[in-house]
């Protein structure tokens, strides 16, 4: 006859088992919403917009596309924040040009960007947006784009260069936001 004590290691297998095969879901998951987001190809829209933080590896693709796709008007996240110099700056230094956007979201996170963009977007009537950010951020942000602006949108991504490590903290932080966007729609009644 079993004891109760032979059967616990049984139930701590199974669970141990079944806490691993759920984190090796995750992970892969992760890895396909963030790692390798959907991908479309770039096409000629009214403005293209670059989501603050890591300007320094998302405006070159932005100012790229602009050139590339004769894109009229780039509209730039100013945050005040280190990652974002590069954004910041081309701010500071081009005030005045008319092909050039600046706006500081409030709050300072996506969702204020969100609501932003979809401010200028109907400010100036733009139909169709081309919004970039890096891959993992794609999801998330194209999920609130879409809640908000009542233009088009297509999310790009940047390839970010980071560690094993830091890709694994950005998989916590981009699930957690993701599933929060999908439970709280930011402003719904946008598109």
């Amino acid at each position: 006859m079993p004891t109760k004590t032979a059967a616990l290691p049984r139930v701590l297998t199974r669970v141990i088992v079944a806490a691993a095969a759920a984190f090796v879901l995750w992970l892969l998951l992760a890895i396909q919403f963030f790692a390798n987001p959907p991908q479309v190809s770039p096409h000629r829209t009214d403005a293209i917009v670059v989501l603050g933080g890591l300007s320094r590896e998302r405006l070159p693709v932005a100012q790229d596309l602009q050139k590339a796709l004769d894109i009229p008007v780039l509209v730039v996240s100013t945050t005040g924040l280190s990652g974002n110099l590069e954004g910041d700056a081309l701010c500071r230094e081009s005030q005045g040009d008319p092909d050039l956007l600046c706006f500081r979201p409030e709050p300072l996170n996506t969702r204020g960007e969100a609501d932003a963009v979809a401010g200028l977007a109907a400010k100036y009537g733009w139909k169709s947006i081309t919004v970039v950010t890096s891959d993992y951020h794609v999801m998330r942000a194209g999920t609130l784009m879409h809640q908000c602006v009542a233009a088009d949108v297509q999310m790009v991504g940047s390839e970010p260069d980071m560690t094993a490590g830091a890709w694994l903290d950005r998989f916590v932080v981009e699930t957690g936001g993701l599933l929060d966007v999908w439970m709280q729609p930011e402003c719904d009644s946008g598109r």
